[in-house]
C-alpha cells in the first residue's frame, strides 16, 4: 500500500505541476472531477479549519477522519468532537485506505493531492477560507449543502448572528491592538480584525493603515497609544516571543490590568464559533469601560 501509495503521489506531483504555478486552487469545472454523492456518508477532511464545520455538521459516524491538529485545544474549538473521530495527517495514503467517499479540502492543500484525487475518481470539495462573519456564513452553508446537512448548519448561524448582534448594541468604541507577542498586528482583511470590530472596538492598527498581518512593535504601540491590548490565551508553559511581549516593560507598565485574552482557535478558522470570541471581548471591553479604562495610558494622548 505505501508503495502505491508513493506512486501515486509522483504522478500526482508531476501532473498537477502546471496548476501549482497558477495557483492554490484547483478550477470547479475540473473535467476529471468526480460528482460528490449527494448524502455523502464517508466524508474526510484534509483541513484545519473545515474540519471544524464538517465536525459540527455532521454526526460522527459520516466521518472518517479529520486532521490531527483538531484534537489541539489551542488552535481548535472541537476538540470533544474530534476526539469521537479519526484523525489524519492529510497523506494520499491515508485517503487511500479510508476510502471517503468525499474528501474535504481547503485552498491552499496540495495542489498536486488534489489533482491525484480527483483522476482517481475521489469526489474533491475545496472549502474557501473566510476572513469575515458573512464569509462564514457563506462558507458554512455552501459545505452544508455538499454535506447534506443544511438543517444543521441554520442554527450554527443563527447562534452567531445572535452573539453579533448583541455585541452590536453596546460598543465600548475603545482603541485596542492585538499585540499578539511576535511584533506582527492583523489588519484589514483578516478574521481577527473582523472580530475585534464585532466586539465594538476600534482596531489601531488597521487605523494605522495595516493591511492583513504587518509589524507593529513597541515603538508602535506606544505611537498608537490603544486604550488596551488584547492576546491569545498560550500554553502557560511554552517559551516563546508571545512570553516575552507579556513581560515587555511596556506591558507591565501601561498595560497590566488593560490587557484582554481572546482564544486562539477563534480567529485562527473562520467558524461559526468565532462569534463566542466577540461575547468574551465585548464583555471584556465594557467592563475595562466600566473601570474607566476607555482613555490611553500615555500622558501625551
Amino acid at each position: 500500500m505505501r508503495a502505491l501509495g508513493l506512486s501515486l503521489i509522483a504522478a500526482g506531483v508531476i501532473a498537477g505541476a502546471a496548476e501549482l504555478a497558477a495557483g492554490p486552487s484547483l478550477p470547479p469545472h475540473d473535467a476529471a472531477a468526480a460528482r460528490p454523492p449527494s448524502h455523502p456518508l464517508r466524508v474526510m477532511s484534509l483541513n484545519q479549519c473545515a474540519d471544524q464545520i464538517v465536525l459540527a455538521l455532521l454526526p460522527p459516524e459520516r466521518i472518517t477522519s479529520v486532521t490531527w491538529l483538531n484534537r489541539d485545544p489551542l488552535t481548535s474549538r472541537m476538540v470533544a468532537e474530534a476526539e469521537r473521530v479519526g484523525v489524519n495527517h492529510g497523506q494520499a495514503e491515508e485517503v487511500l485506505a479510508q476510502r471517503p467517499d468525499l474528501v474535504v479540502t481547503g485552498v491552499y492543500t496540495t495542489g498536486a493531492l488534489k489533482v491525484m484525487l480527483r483522476r482517481l475518481g475521489i469526489p474533491v470539495y475545496e472549502a474557501q477560507t473566510p476572513e469575515s462573519f458573512p464569509a462564514i456564513r457563506a462558507v458554512t452553508r455552501a459545505l452544508a449543502e455538499v454535506l447534506d446537512a443544511k438543517d444543521a448548519a441554520e442554527p450554527l448561524i443563527a447562534a452567531m448572528d445572535a452573539r453579533l448582534a448583541a455585541a452590536a448594541r453596546n460598543p465600548t468604541h475603545l482603541r485596542v491592538a492585538a499585540w499578539d507577542g511576535g511584533g506582527y498586528a492583523p489588519g484589514v482583511g483578516t478574521l481577527y480584525h473582523e472580530i475585534l470590530v464585532a466586539a465594538g472596538a476600534v482596531n489601531v492598527a488597521a487605523e494605522d493603515g495595516v493591511s492583513q498581518f504587518a509589524e507593529f512593535d513597541a515603538e508602535a504601540v506606544i505611537e498608537t497609544a490603544p486604550d488596551v491590548l488584547v492576546q491569545g490565551v498560550d500554553r502557560a508553559d511554552a517559551p516563546g516571543l508571545r512570553r516575552q511581549a507579556e513581560r515587555h516593560p511596556l506591558a507591565r507598565s501601561y498595560y497590566a490590568d488593560r490587557t484582554v485574552t481572546v482564544p486562539q482557535w477563534a480567529y485562527v478558522c473562520g467558524t461559526p464559533y468565532s462569534a463566542e470570541a466577540v461575547t468574551v471581548l465585548a464583555e471584556a471591553f465594557a467592563e475595562m469601560k466600566g473601570k474607566g479604562l476607555d482613555t490611553p495610558p500615555f500622558a501625551w494622548r
